[in-house]
């Protein structure tokens, strides 16, 4: 049931206090895996975005949207797919800053790691960024953007940093509120002590009169000078001093403005100065307590970006680095464990958004350091189990006072975080280790892994983590964080391959495995994965050459060969990502993504067993027949190991001398040379697009260095023959015993491009360019053999302009900036004889009529 339907059926019944709180708990704890693995990820995430939406600027409801941002997070990091914060596409998000922040982080993931799936994605892609930084006040760093998918860095590169104008807000406030204060002491100090001597005779009431005039004059002289924000100091001082009248805390949360009280806790950051008892501690948290959720996560980010500053200013008059990272330190440790005010997650995030700075990621560091948070670390880790959920018995809940301290256990109000600091933290640990690898300091992201892998253990993803952070920065991460990355699993529950340690803990570490290792890979993958032969629903899939096991397939009702065990097993007893079909296929990929062995040693590994996929199972006396058996035209060396010669070939049959090979896929060595073709295909799509290119530069390389397009001396019968036959269908070949190389590699890169997301089928005209100069009839039919299963797919260009007027046809009729881009984007491929032709449908005013006539298609596309 979505969470929408209950909130309608119930209303009344959730408005209940703590009911609401405990709902989103056990969503978020116990049933996130239950959404996962229905599909229904996107809808609840949905639902508890309205719910934030609704409490985000509400005061006081800390607590209840603390948890519902926590839930939100970790349903952002859990899709793997494209999804669209608002239908209409206008307009800013319903998202929180903080959730802002995450999407980009987890779109930047799966447009890098998975690609985009569908070409729709790609039309929304830029309105959807704009929805999502909208309210955002920085973009990223530059370390953190070099990671980035072009399309997301490209959106940001020309972003403004908003920063630096709320720092030189900041530093007015400073020194002009400072100069009012004085003045105002001066200029009016009689009236003050004329107010103060008849308190006495006309009572309180006047005081309050007093309070209220000085209040107001900090407004009115604030705005005369200059700007608002110059009067926070003045407040603040006002509000926090160990002195300060109890009174005036009403008065400021009454009648303050929202531009004020964003700079609250740098105002207090700056009067406590390191000391925490210069500041009043009571009147901060009853201010805190009273403002939204949104405004404490503003101030935190407005205090992080003035302590930031300060050390910039004070390290310049000449004080010691650590002495000022300590103070820092100090004052946060008493916001967060001595006051228990500030939410610990929030300032990390907020820490690590600024790792532009060079200070700001030790403060991280060491805050995650602190006695006081490994304490509650210990105590969240011994108190259940990380598959608590699969317990029947009742979870012992914490006592309130325990888990959130004496001063945060009210019973009026909600509290800033949650019922446990340790909880929130979890989905937060592993972008402090993305901001640690995309700053180069994977020896400290390396012991922040290994401080928290008892904490990682109660990660609802972690498998995602690990498989997504391999492939969002594979070919940055040394030997040694990609072990302590691959620690963060429950090892004995992984279907890891039984070599795959060995090769991992090599102390050679640009030693390639095997080919038998590969082969073993490939075979545990069509048992599997792969879609069995035998299978009611597949049952003509040995005549399917792509092997179509689309990405889209990978699904618990399709995966027809996954063990028997796997669809009787409880939601939350599958390990993330889901089936074991997919835990399978994802474990290959991680197997990939982790050997030292570099992209191009992979690829040549794999592209060699596929090409002699047949002919080495037949000679290794596996097979069941050696015969041809149909009335199929055979090739010129009818499955002899000439066909399979090539300059480059030095391939070893060593990994099939084992009888066995075969005898374990349950298949005779026909049905299994077509199926591996499959599943190398199904796991190279899988893989980053450093993979992609290394296929389709061995892939070429193969095709050009086959006997009979270099052999001049052959007739051209023969070469009719030797062509037509090879570019058959690789399982007919597969039936008589007579595959070649290039029909192997051509069914191998059908079924990887069927694999393929959209995005990423834009690269596969690469393996043409590797194969020019194209200068015999044979080539162009090789070419368009291996390109024409990907017409189907391109098909989608037909419906796509006919839904997006190009032209203006009618007078309310535009031309969509989308497909334009997308149009030019195919434009820079075609010859330049060709371009012309077709150049008034590019977003350029020079050479587009559309363009000239429509110049906010500029405007736009800038």
């Amino acid at each position: 049931m979505y969470l929408q339907n209950l909130t309608q059926r119930s209303s009344s019944f959730l408005n209940k206090p703590g009911v609401s709180i405990l709902l989103l708990e056990i969503l978020n704890y116990r049933l996130l895996p239950l959404y996962r693995y229905y599909g229904k990820s996107k809808a609840l995430m949905n639902d508890v975005t309205k719910i934030i939406s609704t409490i985000k600027g509400k005061c006081g409801e800390h607590r209840h949207f603390r948890l519902a941002e926590n839930l939100c997070m970790n349903l952002i990091l859990s899709i793997r797919d494209f999804f669209v914060v608002k239908k209409e596409l206008k307009g800013p998000t319903d998202f929180t800053e903080t959730i802002n922040r995450i999407t980009i982080i987890s779109l930047a993931i799966t447009i890098k790691t998975r690609g985009v799936a569908e070409v729709e994605h790609m039309l929304y892609l830029q309105p959807l960024l704009e929805q999502i930084m909208a309210t955002s006040q920085h973009t990223w760093s530059q370390k953190t953007m070099r990671y980035f998918p072009t399309l997301i860095r490209d959106f940001l590169i020309g972003r403004i940093d908003k920063r630096g104008q709320a720092i030189q807000a900041w530093q007015q406030v400073r020194i002009l509120s400072s100069r009012i204060l004085h003045w105002c002491m001066d200029t009016f100090g009689c009236l003050y002590g004329g107010i103060y001597q008849y308190e006495q005779l006309l009572g309180c009431r006047l005081a309050l009169i007093h309070k209220y005039y000085i209040f107001f004059f900090d407004i009115y002289f604030g705005n005369l000078f200059c700007q608002a924000e110059r009067t926070v100091l003045n407040q603040c001082t006002q509000l926090l001093s160990p002195s300060a009248d109890p009174t005036y805390v009403m008065i400021y949360l009454s009648h303050s403005f929202p531009q004020h009280r964003q700079y609250l806790c740098a105002g207090a950051w700056m009067l406590m100065n390191g000391l925490p008892g210069r500041i009043n501690s009571t009147s901060l948290g009853r201010v805190l307590r009273e403002l939204s959720p949104e405004e404490v996560t503003s101030n935190i980010y407005k205090m992080v970006d003035v302590l930031l500053h300060q050390i910039q200013i004070e390290l310049q008059h000449g004080l010691p680095a650590q002495d000022l990272l300590s103070k820092a330190i100090s004052n946060f440790s008493f916001f967060i464990w001595s006051l228990e005010l500030l939410p610990l997650d929030i300032i990390v995030l907020a820490l690590i958004d600024r790792d532009d700075d060079p200070y700001a990621l030790s403060i991280v560091i060491s805050l995650l350091d602190k006695p006081e948070l490994q304490q509650r670390i210990r105590m969240y880790c011994t108190s259940r189990s990380p598959e608590h959920w699969a317990h029947n018995q009742l979870s012992k809940r914490v006592e309130l006072q325990k888990a959130l301290g004496n001063h945060l256990s009210w019973k009026d109000r909600y509290p800033t975080f949650f019922d446990d600091i340790a909880a929130r933290l979890i989905p937060i640990i592993p972008l402090v280790v993305y901001r640690l690898i995309e700053n180069d300091a994977t020896d400290i992201a390396d012991r922040v892994l290994n401080s928290y892998t008892q904490l990682m253990a109660f990660h609802p993803l972690r498998f995602s983590f690990v498989r997504d952070t391999l492939a969002y920065f594979y070919g940055h991460l040394p030997n040694k964080l990609i072990l302590r990355i691959l620690k963060v699993l429950d090892l004995t529950k992984i279907p890891f391959s039984e070599s795959f340690p060995q090769y991992m803990a090599s102390p050679n570490s640009s030693v390639c495995p095997p080919q038998e290792y590969f082969a073993n890979l490939l075979l545990g993958l069509v048992n599997n994965v792969i879609p069995s032969l035998n299978s009611k629903s597949k049952s003509d899939s040995s005549g399917d050459s792509s092997g179509n096991f689309g990405r889209a397939t990978l699904n618990r009702t399709q995966a027809t060969s996954i063990s028997s065990s796997d669809g009787q097993k409880a939601f939350y007893e599958n390990q993330d990502p889901g089936t074991y079909t997919q835990l399978v296929l994802e474990t290959a990929a991680i197997e990939i993504l982790s050997l030292p062995a570099s992209a191009s040693q992979v690829v040549a590994s794999l592209v060699q067993i596929i090409v002699h996929i047949q002919p080495t199972l037949i000679q290794s006396g596996s097979g069941i027949s050696h015969g041809q058996t149909s009335g199929l035209p055979t090739s010129p060396s009818a499955g002899s190991t000439e066909s399979m010669n090539t300059s480059r070939s030095t391939f070893s049959t060593s990994w099939v001398n084992d009888n066995s090979f075969v005898s374990k896929s349950g298949y005779s060595c026909q049905q299994l040379s077509c199926l591996m073709i499959q599943a190398c295909g199904l796991l190279l799509a899988q893989l980053p697009p450093e993979f992609h290119l290394q296929l389709y530069s061995e892939a070429a390389c193969i095709i050009k260095d086959c006997w009979w397009l270099v052999d001049g001396k052959r007739s051209l019968d023969e070469l009719e023959s030797a062509v037509g036959y090879a570019l058959l269908d690789s399982t007919w070949a597969s039936q008589d015993n007579t595959s070649t190389a290039i029909g192997n590699i051509v069914s191998l890169l059908h079924a990887f491009f069927s694999n393929l997301p959209h995005e990423w089928l834009e690269s596969t005209h690469t393996i043409i360019k590797h194969l020019r100069p194209v200068s015999s009839v044979a080539m162009v039919r090789i070419a368009f053999r291996i390109m024409s299963p990907l017409l189907p797919r391109l098909a989608f260009a037909r419906p796509l302009f006919m839904k997006a007027p190009c032209c203006d046809v009618q007078n309310h009729s535009k031309p969509k900036v989308e497909i334009l881009t997308l149009c030019g984007k195919a434009m820079g491929l075609l010859r330049p004889d060709v371009q012309h032709l077709l150049s008034h449908l590019k977003i350029d005013q020079t050479s587009s009529i559309y363009a000239a006539t429509h110049p906010k298609l500029t405007q736009n596309s800038a």
